[in-house]
């Protein structure tokens, strides 16, 4: 299978923004993100014009340590809640894609399967 996984050690923003440019759209079974919380809706947005219908974009990390099922004021230690916001935001806007179907699995820190509708 190595031969046909690509890998693209750069920036993600610009690598995705350039296989747009170049005519990827669609083309694509298979994304896994794993970044900065942050930035996941935006990741989203693109990684979904490059999954063709049927593709799957993974999202790693969206339990984030089991913070997303606490309030805010439980959520003692601040690495994990400077960024909590972000992956609670992030969880909500997928579960209410139309555009997806999606799975939260609850396998080491959570991991979302989103399958691309159209």
């Amino acid at each position: 299978m190595q031969h046909k996984i690509e890998f693209f050690p750069s920036d993600a923003f610009l690598v995705l923004d350039d296989l747009i440019k170049n005519g990827e759209e669609g083309s694509f079974d298979f994304v896994f993100v794993d970044a900065y919380k942050s930035d996941y809706l935006k990741f989203h947005e693109l990684t979904l014009k490059l999954v063709k219908v049927g593709g799957i974009v993974a999202y790693d990390n969206t339990l984030w340590y089991g913070s997303v099922a606490q309030s805010e004021k439980e959520v003692a230690e601040d690495l994990i809640k400077r960024y909590r916001n972000f992956v609670v935001e992030f969880n909500s806007f997928i579960a209410a894609d139309p555009r997806v179907e999606s799975s939260l699995l609850s396998i080491g820190d959570g991991l979302t399967l989103c399958r691309r509708l159209y």
